[in-house]
């Protein structure tokens, strides 16, 4: 025989009283299995956001050296990608962002300047170019106007040719250490749920047989 236990409650703040009836359990033998809950979707991820601008060759640069107009210099990122100042002569721009470089330049300061103030700021940027060679059917440069990954510049190549190699397929990509290879596989980035590549300016895609 099952038997219920009454909890009364008093809510002296509302002067009422709210009933709870409990049941207890009929023996003390186990409890049926809980109810499977519906599988869990894991939510998409979002596609992540590609690195902010980085500079490149024949963008216009506005370098400003607070308290300082000498050091203060409009200057246009050369073709090596490089950018010349008094004090400290050449110094690497292309491939850095602005803050990189303005972080760049203000290190190199202090040996002459104690604490500078550096400003750097994009006066007129290029039209960004990335680059696709090998087997594919256009091969060429590939404007960046706007963020673009790596699958859809191949598309924008004309896709693989047949004895493509789509599993070593290489980036090329410039810093300021050198030149760094980057691996990228067509087939697992078409089944992958992991972020895109996204491309930088100067960036060549290699596509090998």
């Amino acid at each position: 025989m099952k038997y219920t236990r009454i909890v009364l409650c008093l809510a002296v703040a509302a002067a009422t009283a709210i009933c709870t009836l409990a049941p207890r359990p009929a023996s003390a033998g186990p409890h049926p299995p809980a109810l499977n809950e519906p599988d869990k979707k894991p939510a998409p991820q979002a596609p992540s956001i590609p690195d902010e601008y980085r500079m490149s060759p024949g963008d216009k640069l506005r370098i400003e050296v607070y308290k300082d107009a000498q050091l203060s210099q409009s200057v246009q990122v050369r073709p090596d990608g490089k950018v010349t100042l008094p004090l400290i002569g050449d110094i690497e721009a292309a491939g850095r962002t602005p803050i990189e470089l303005r972080d760049a330049i203000g290190a190199a300061l202090k040996e002459f300047i104690t604490k500078p103030t550096v400003t750097v700021i994009v006066v007129e940027a290029t039209t960004a170019t990335a680059y696709v060679m090998g087997e594919v059917n256009h091969p060429g440069a590939v404007p960046l106007q706007t963020p673009l990954t790596v699958l859809q510049a191949l598309a924008l190549a004309g896709g693989l040719k047949d004895f493509a190699d789509v599993k070593n397929i290489r980036i090329l990509r410039k810093d300021p250490t050198g030149v760094q290879m980057i691996t990228f596989n067509y087939k697992d980035a078409l089944k992958s749920a992991r972020a895109p590549v996204y491309l930088r300016p100067g960036d060549t895609v290699v596509v090998p047989d």
